[in-house]
């Protein structure tokens, strides 16, 4: 941030300066070598240089008068030259300066418009893949996306995580394509998710109601006007799909999951981290029919400290200049031992290491949406109630949390 403004501020500074030292340069050639006037005429450049630097009017204001000034009597002047001259040159900078001037006010306000539609399409932005809270019902949370497109903060992939009284839910998914042109999709499988996640019992409910929903829209998109209910996607909306992990943590730190195309998390256990792959997942959603029985998948106990590190794949294609895939396993187990902690791996701190080393290995230009997510058990079992739950005796156990 202090950089950042440093920047701006040596930017600005220039800026101001270089009309300045345009004309000081014109003069002093016209001091050492005359062209009785002449060279003077270059004179009428300061407020297009001023004008082009920052586009601020009392920039362009400055560096007319920097030129006019610059008009006053020096040296010899040549009889029936140097005045024509002189006049010329003052006409042609007076022109200049007009101009400037009404091009510089005229470009502020399109900056401040252009500002203004940036601030409401990041607001927009940030409705549709809102930022995570740090907690949810005893769970530690962090993420981050990354847009393939510039200028963009949501793309093609998309994450969400709620609290429900079957446990925290999350979902992490990979749309067809990526950048703008897949936010359609991406709006309509958050805005079921975060709706169906509280209702349904099962991990197998909610993927049912995504995949309703994500045919539905495609319908909506291939007919626009027509009942959403009609006949299958067809044409290039039919070939559409999403990859789709969701996951549960139950109370007790249990984890279950449905896998529809997508990569399979890694467990954090401490500063151990391990590839998590229980079963092979299901085609992607939208490409074949989900089949008859939807059991959720057990992918063990989340002890307290222990985590999931979920991702889309664009983080394991990224590639670098050299071609090289970015090892994504490796530098997830450097930033967990970078954010080692007592309790645990701090959550926002692996995920801010994975970013800065993925953006580092691509060098800024990434080909696909990247998502990150990692969730943390961080519930723990208070002395005085476990000690309680001891002498009532087996069958009648429960796990305190402090919240």
């Amino acid at each position: 941030m202090i950089r950042n403004r440093a920047r701006g501020f040596a930017r600005r500074a220039f800026a101001f300066v270089l009309p300045g030292l345009w004309v000081l340069g014109v003069v002093v050639w016209e001091l050492s070598r005359p062209t009785s006037g002449r060279l003077l005429q270059l004179l009428a450049a300061a407020p297009a240089i001023a004008g082009a630097g920052t586009g601020r009017r009392r920039c362009v204001l400055l560096g007319g008068v920097c030129a006019l000034l610059a008009l006053v009597p020096f040296g010899e002047v040549e009889p029936g030259t140097g005045w024509g001259t002189r006049l010329v040159t003052c006409g042609a900078i007076l022109t200049v300066i007009g101009a400037s001037y009404l091009t510089a006010g005229r470009r502020l306000r399109l900056l401040r418009e252009l500002e203004r539609a940036r601030e409401v399409a990041l607001t927009a932005q940030r409705v549709l893949l809102r930022p995570l809270p740090r907690r949810i019902d005893g769970v530690l949370l962090a993420a981050d996306h990354l847009s393939a497109s510039e200028g963009a903060v949501v793309g093609g992939d998309l994450y969400e995580v709620v609290g429900t009284r079957h446990g925290v839910r999350a979902v992490i998914g990979d749309v067809r394509g990526h950048g703008l042109a897949a936010m359609g999709t991406v709006a309509a499988m958050l805005g079921s998710f975060r709706e169906v996640a509280h209702d349904e019992p099962e991990l197998g409910g909610v993927l049912r109601r995504l995949e309703r929903s994500h045919q539905r829209y495609l319908r909506e998109r291939g007919h626009p006007g027509r009942p959403a209910g009609g006949a299958e996607p067809s044409g290039p909306f039919a070939e559409e799909f999403v990859t789709l992990l969701l996951v549960e943590v139950a109370a007790d730190g249990s984890v279950t999951a449905l896998n529809c195309g997508h990569p399979w998390p890694y467990r954090i256990a401490r500063q151990a981290v391990a590839p998590v792959s229980p079963a092979d997942p299901m085609p992607p959603l939208g490409l074949f029919p989900l089949p008859a029985e939807l059991s959720a998948v057990c992918c063990g106990r989340l002890r307290p400290g222990e985590g999931l590190f979920l991702h889309t794949d664009g983080a394991a294609d990224a590639r670098d200049a050299a071609g090289e895939f970015f090892p994504l396993a490796q530098e997830l187990r450097s930033s967990v031992a970078a954010a080692a902690a007592p309790g645990g791996p701090s959550p926002a701190g692996v995920v801010g290491s994975v970013r800065e080393a993925l953006l580092r290995h691509a060098g800024g230009r990434l080909t696909d949406d990247v998502a990150l997510l990692m969730l943390s058990n961080d519930r723990v079992r208070v002395p005085a109630q476990a000690s309680r739950a001891r002498r009532a005796g087996p069958g009648r156990v429960e796990a305190g949390r402090a919240e």
